[in-house]
């Protein structure tokens, strides 16, 4: 069974179809593009796998269990962690002290006091065991405030491996990066490859065909074509409705040669 299936989603805002009757599946270890233009519904599709919005039709079932009208916390809880295109970090805290509370928030006790949370060995640990997973272990104690926007990126990912997920949505983690910080990330998702499935929502087409295992091309709401990554890249509807021109046609073709 697969890890995540969703069938015929539908999501309207009056007269508009932001999601037309979309399925798709994710399986166990896969890392799963969606890719499209601007307003192809991408954000709106995580939104509604992740709990904040509620579909008008369709099913999402995850790791066996329906959890189509469940709450963000409930989906949380059983493996569902996702990113956000802006990033969500607490600037005024170091990025241990943002790692620990999300550390924290996954344990049954919870403590208010920072001194008592920071003594805690096995939450620090925990914590200093995600940054070090995520490339940030040199900047444990340094405000988030004073990082670069890809260290801001990599702090989110070290917080939503904190919950321990089967499944990360993320959601344009690229945004905004330098190329440079763009490959740090690529590699660094390539690593959790296996481990932990994702969707990848993302408009990096280099990072999308290292990563993905298979491609899905959403265009208006609909699912156009889903294949890997040789299969989307020689798929003529997909050059036409997403690519149009040939300049983005080469972009495609070089990013899988």
């Amino acid at each position: 069974m697969s890890l995540l299936q969703v069938q015929g989603l539908v999501k309207r805002y009056g007269g508009f179809t932001a999601t037309d009757h979309f399925s798709v599946t994710v399986e166990r270890g896969e890392i799963h593009a969606v890719i499209g233009p601007n307003g192809a519904g991408k954000t709106t599709l995580i939104g509604q796998l992740a709990g904040e919005l509620m579909p008008d039709a369709g099913t999402i079932r995850f790791a066996g269990e329906d959890v189509t009208h469940l709450s963000v916390e409930r989906r949380a809880r059983l493996g569902l962690a996702r990113s956000y295109q802006i990033t969500s970090v607490l600037p005024e805290y170091t990025a241990l002290e943002n790692v620990l509370l999300a550390v924290n928030a996954q344990r049954a006790s919870r403590f208010n006091c920072w001194g008592r949370l920071a003594a805690r060995r096995e939450l620090r640990d925990d914590a200093l065991a995600l940054l070090e997973q995520t490339g940030l272990a040199a900047q444990a104690d340094v405000c988030v405030a004073e990082m670069a926007h890809g260290e801001h990126r990599q702090l989110e990912l070290a917080m939503a491996l904190a919950s321990r997920p089967q499944l990360l949505l993320l959601d344009e983690p690229m945004a905004g990066m330098s190329q440079a910080e763009t490959m740090q990330m690529t590699a660094q998702l390539q690593a959790l490859k296996g481990t932990h499935a994702m969707l990848l929502v993302e408009h990096d087409m280099d990072a999308v065909f290292a990563l993905a295992d298979r491609i899905t091309v959403l265009v208006y709401g609909k699912a156009l074509a889903t294949g890997t990554p040789g299969e989307i890249r020689a798929n003529a509807a997909v050059r036409a409705a997403y690519l149009g021109d040939e300049q983005s046609q080469s972009n495609l073709s070089g990013s899988i040669a």
